[in-house]
Order: C-alpha cells, then structure tokens, then sequence
C-alpha cells in the first residue's frame, strides 16, 4: 500500500471513530429526539404526550447518571441549562414566537416543563464531548465569553422590547474567540479547530434537530401551524449563538479538572 493510500486509510479511520464518539456525546439529544418522535405515534392515553415526554425526559437523565454517562456535577449543569431553556422558553411563548399546541398537566404560562429539555440535551453534549473527546482550550477568554454569552442571553429575551443587537454581539463574540482553539482527541490522535467553528458546526446541528422535532409536533413556529415547513435558516444562527451560554456554562465547572488545561498540540 502506497503512502497516499495509507493516509486515505488514517483519515478514514479517524472520521469513522470521530462519528462513533460523537454518537457517545450525542446519547442523552437522539433518545430525547427518538421519544418525541416515537410519541407522536402513540395510541390515544390518559396521561397527555407532553407529560409523558417529562417523565421520558427525567427517566432518560437518571438512566444516564446510573449507569455513569452524566457525573453528579454534570447532571448539575444539564439542570442549570433546562432551567434556563424554560425561562427562554416562557418569554418566547409569551411573545409568539412558537407554541406549544397540545394538552398537558405540567405546565408553567403555556410551557410544557419538558421543552427546557432540548437545551439540557445541548448541555449534556458539551459536558460528555468535553470528557470522553479530552477537550482543551487554548486563548480561552473566560470572563469575556461569559459576558457576552450572557448578554446574548438577554438580547433574544428583550428583543421584543429593546433593539435587537444580535449582530453586534455575535461580531464581538467572533473578536473574543479569535486564536481560540478546541484540541480534542479521535482515537490517539490529537486534533484542534477554532471555538468559533465548532459553534457554527453545532449551531448546525442543532437547527437539523429542530428541523425533526417541529416536524414530529414537539413545538411549533406559526408557519408550521397550517402544515409543517422546515425550520428558518436564521434560526441556524440563532443556535450558533446561543450555543455560547451553554459553553459557558458547561466550561465553569470544567476548568481546572483531570483532562484539562495546556493543550498538546496535534499529531
């Protein structure tokens, strides 16, 4: 085998094992996404779908703590991001932005107390690729990113009352991630990509997974209400932006702990 063949080889390899990591980090949002669609086919119940998605929801994060997916802090940080996810949720309700359509018992102003669970499934990913990829950081602004993160967090909220300075703040969160890098581990390979990347490729990712989630009737944007159509590109944006608070979130915790610090740089 000639040298070019070996590293078609390699790079085929790594991209294999980088899925099936990525498949590991991604367990606790493909169940939730695989219960909102199989829900959707249920016979008729005495109990309404969006309760039981909470119980599913509940049930699915103490599963993955029992069996060692989610450590105890972890678990704490994915509760920290769905309680902040259902008071965005709550806002954006209230403003129209979606709805929630169907019946249910466990509710708070017209939110299903499942639907902060979409962003504790984001959480989840960003804690389990940070232990099982052995992420690093280097020229990590923390306090910076935090700042911005959070006022990006209240910009989507006030938007509907104050200007919408979106852009500004995603140009100046580009401005404070420059010359970050995320160093992550595919087998015993070292790799690195820019932060800023890394939350577009997410922000991505997770606009398709609204994309299924809306299309199985788990919420819905006003044109979907007539018949479902696919989720705005901007909300691809949206995502990419938001991602920030949940890296901020997920990052606090993790600074100083086993696996973390100086990255090595990639083979």
């Amino acid at each position: 085998m000639g040298r070019r063949s070996r590293r078609w080889v390699t790079a085929g390899g790594q991209v294999l094992r980088f899925g099936l990591v990525q498949a590991r980090c991604c367990a606790f949002a493909v169940a939730l996404l695989a219960g909102m669609a199989g829900s959707e086919f249920l016979p008729p119940l005495p109990v309404a779908r969006y309760d039981l998605l909470l119980g599913y929801g509940i049930l699915l994060t103490a599963i993955g703590y029992a069996l060692g997916w989610e450590t105890r802090r972890e678990v704490a940080v994915v509760a920290v991001c769905h309680v902040l996810g259902l008071a965005f949720e709550i806002v954006k309700v209230h403003m129209g932005s979606w709805t929630y359509p169907e019946p249910g018992v466990a509710r708070i102003a017209d939110v299903p107390l499942f639907g902060g669970f979409m962003y504790a499934a984001v959480g989840s990913y960003v804690c389990r690729s940070g232990r099982l990829m052995g992420l690093t950081l280097t020229g990590y602004r923390t306090r910076t990113v935090g700042v911005l993160a959070a006022c990006l967090y209240v910009n989507f909220l006030s938007q509907h009352w104050l200007p919408d300075v979106r852009w500004v703040l995603g140009a100046l969160l580009v401005l404070a991630t420059a010359g970050t890098w995320v160093y992550y581990s595919v087998g015993d390979r070292r790799h690195r990509m820019p932060l800023a990347l890394s939350f577009i490729l997410i922000g991505f990712f997770l606009w398709l997974a609204e994309n299924l989630a809306t299309y199985f009737g788990a919420w819905s944007y006003p044109h979907q209400l007539g018949a479902w159509e696919p989720v705005a590109l901007s909300k691809w944006v949206s995502w990419a932006l938001l991602i920030s608070v949940t890296f901020a979130i997920c990052e606090g915790p993790r600074r100083g702990r086993p696996g973390l610090g100086r990255a090595a740089r990639p083979g």
